[in-house]
């Protein structure tokens, strides 16, 4: 039949021997559509009139429908490749007779119906939630290189600068093949996600102790930190904040790689414009890093993540050999062999009260809106000192830490060592280091005792510290309720020292230290002054509570207010001190009373000192005369220009004032 059909045919039709068959036969665009299909079309086909599988024939053999029914390639290429792989001649069909033109009909393919849903029928609105997940992800990953780890460093300008980092990751995706991009997308993205982490543990820790978190040594202060939010805001809260944590540190590097995956997905759509953007961007980082562009006192060409990267590596190293470094630094002790009958030989007789104030810092006094108050305060107490036959020296020491911690300055001023993390402290109470507590009990001249509100739990480091007993918050017979954090008020802590141990007829000389908790963070509510008799056993804390006490989450709301309860609470406590000293003390007692770091950032605002007051208060003037050459003020308020000392120096200096070797011979 070929014979018949081929005259109608618009041009020859070669042989089915012919070598250039399917050269000619193929079009070319449809070799460009269906390149997977070049290599499975038979050489050519037979001269068997039979028409291309997806062709629509005319419905009457006629000659002059035939070019006309003639498929176009270049017009459906889908179709037409799915009609070939779906409908693949057969060898034998192809040597039979034409078939009739109806079936053939029946046997094309239907038409691909068109897809539906909600991007099919809202186009724009499907365009413009991809832009904005697009977007969203580029913000995610600019705020995460560009945002500070320090939240008082967050300005507007922060985040109009170039990161250097985002270029450079970019530019690498962009180059990498398939593979390899698909793997480091993941790695980018976690990555972010981590950095992103630390920055938070950064915001928190610059915010509390003003520096950034140890990334070695910090851990534990978690659960320090969670705990403090059970005693202050309630075990509910603390849950809820704790899954929080949890659930961001999850969340983070997940969304960061999503982020990541979208936009690298992006660039290599648009691979020319991509590489252009970048071109342009890295150019201009470079002209503004050389010419040190700024923007709000901030250089626009921006290496910040880069930088805190590097920070945080020098520091996990420093953490790991740090251990060793203090190993050193605590063999080297000037006292460790002194002899017990020539310690503290100018303390015999008398009952010597080591004090720590909570918080107590050098803000409470230097701000305006607290220190004038307070040193109204410090005025009158220094005054009703003075008429109880008391002197008063004060000066500034250099605490190791500030917001939190106070173990760790407690320890600091008792060991003579420098205690900044808790891994100094670990290594602290499991040597034999000499402390000052320490020292008192070792003379045997001393009754040793430790008066700890704050302590809920065993705290065998007790031992360690030379205190032959401890009472801590369940022995101290309290029956009221905690405030916030503190466990009792301070006026309730000393009247149970009265009656438990310094009240005892016939006693032996003591030494005791002693841990005022009522100016503890959150500072609300704060107990109030009250008569002694009316004290107890501290359940009329429950009605004056109730009656008195501020909500510390209505206090937080406003700074202003914070500052102003944690005033009040530096005041209770100093008056309740004071109160007792005069009250209760003697000719030999000596009071030393500091406190232990600064407030957090709330009370001071950014860059506080880490200063903090420290006094010393006797009857005996010989007391004062040995600290003579220290060039402290007197009265209980330290001077602007008083020498502050790191408070790791103190032991030292206290101990060779009151040692036979006389005053002010070593420091």
């Amino acid at each position: 039949m070929s014979h018949i059909r081929s005259p109608q045919l618009p041009g020859p039709t070669p042989a089915p021997d012919d070598d250039t068959a399917p050269e000619d036969a193929a079009p070319p665009e449809r070799e460009a559509v269906t390149e997977t299909k070049a290599e499975a079309e038979e050489p050519a086909e037979p001269d068997t009139g039979k028409p291309e599988p997806e062709a629509k024939p005319a419905p009457e053999p006629e000659p002059e429908a035939e070019p006309a029914a003639a498929p176009d390639p270049a017009a459906e290429p889908a179709p037409e490749s799915e009609a070939e792989s779906a409908a693949a001649p057969d060898p034998e069909a192809e040597s039979a007779p034409a078939p009739d033109p109806e079936p053939a009909s029946t046997s094309a393919p239907a038409p691909v119906a068109p897809p539906s849903g909600w991007r099919t029928k809202h186009p724009r609105a499907a365009r413009a939630v991809a832009w904005a997940v697009t977007g969203l992800a580029v913000a995610l990953v600019m705020f995460v290189l560009l945002v500070p780890n320090d939240v008082t460093n967050i300005e507007v300008g922060r985040f109009l600068r170039i990161p250097a980092e985002g270029i450079l990751v970019a530019a690498l995706l962009l180059v990498l093949p398939p593979r390899a991009r698909r793997v480091a997308v993941v790695v980018v993205g976690v990555v972010l996600g981590l950095l992103m982490i630390v920055k938070v543990l950064d915001m928190g820790s610059y915010w509390t102790l003003d520096r950034p978190f140890d990334l070695v040594l910090d851990w534990i202060l978690l659960d320090d930190a969670q705990s403090f939010m059970k005693d202050s805001l309630g075990g509910a809260v603390a849950r809820v904040a704790t899954i929080g944590v949890i659930a961001l540190a999850l969340a983070l590097p997940a969304l960061m790689t999503l982020a990541v995956v979208r936009i690298s997905r992006l660039m290599v759509r648009h691979r020319h414009t991509a590489s252009r953007t970048l071109l342009v961007l890295g150019t201009a980082w470079i002209t503004c890093s050389t010419l040190t562009l700024e923007v709000a006192d901030t250089p626009v060409a921006s290496h910040s993540a880069a930088t805190l990267v590097e920070n945080r590596i020098e520091a996990v190293s420093d953490g790991l050999k740090d251990g060793e470094a203090f190993e050193k630094q605590a063999a080297v002790d000037a006292f460790a062999d002194v002899p017990p009958d020539q310690l503290l030989t100018g303390l015999r007789g008398k009952d010597v009260l080591i004090t720590f104030i909570e918080s107590y810092g050098r803000s409470a006094i230097d701000d305006p809106q607290m220190g004038e108050p307070l040193g109204e305060t410090l005025t009158q107490k220094t005054k009703e000192l003075e008429e109880a036959g008391y002197a008063s020296r004060s000066g500034w020491l250099r605490s190791p830490i500030t917001g939190a911690g106070s173990w760790l300055g407690h320890s600091t001023f008792l060991s003579g060592l420098w205690i900044k993390n808790q891994s100094r402290y670990a290594n602290l109470v499991a040597s034999d280091r000499l402390t000052l507590t320490e020292a008192f009990r070792r003379t045997g001249a001393w009754r040793t005792v430790g008066i700890v509100p704050g302590t809920q739990m065993a705290w065998p480091e007790g031992k360690y510290f030379g205190l032959d007993h401890i009472y801590d918050s369940d022995q101290l017979g309290y029956k009221g309720p905690k405030f916030s954090w503190s466990t009792m008020p301070d006026q309730y802590t000393l009247k149970a020292f009265e009656e438990l141990e310094h009240g005892k007829r016939d006693r032996e000389p003591m030494m005791a230290e002693i841990i005022l908790t009522s100016s503890h963070n959150p500072w609300a509510p704060i107990p109030s002054t009250i008569p002694e008799e009316r004290i107890g056993d501290g359940s009329v804390y429950h009605s004056l509570q109730k009656a008195e006490g501020k909500d510390p989450k209505e206090v937080w709301k406003d700074p202003s207010d914070v500052r102003d309860e944690y005033r009040k609470s530096i005041q209770y406590s100093v008056t309740s001190l004071v109160d007792y000293v005069a009250k209760y003390g003697s000719k030999d007692t000596v009071l030393v009373f500091l406190g232990d770091h600064q407030p957090n950032k709330t009370v001071t605002g950014a860059n506080p000192s880490h200063d903090v007051p420290v006094s010393i208060v006797a009857q005996d003037p010989e007391v004062l005369e040995k600290i003579a050459d220290w060039d402290w003020t007197d009265g209980l308020k330290p001077a602007d220009d008083t020498p502050v000392w790191r408070m790791d120096k103190f032991r030292d200096r206290f101990m060779t004032a009151f040692g036979p070797q006389g005053a002010g011979n070593r420091s």
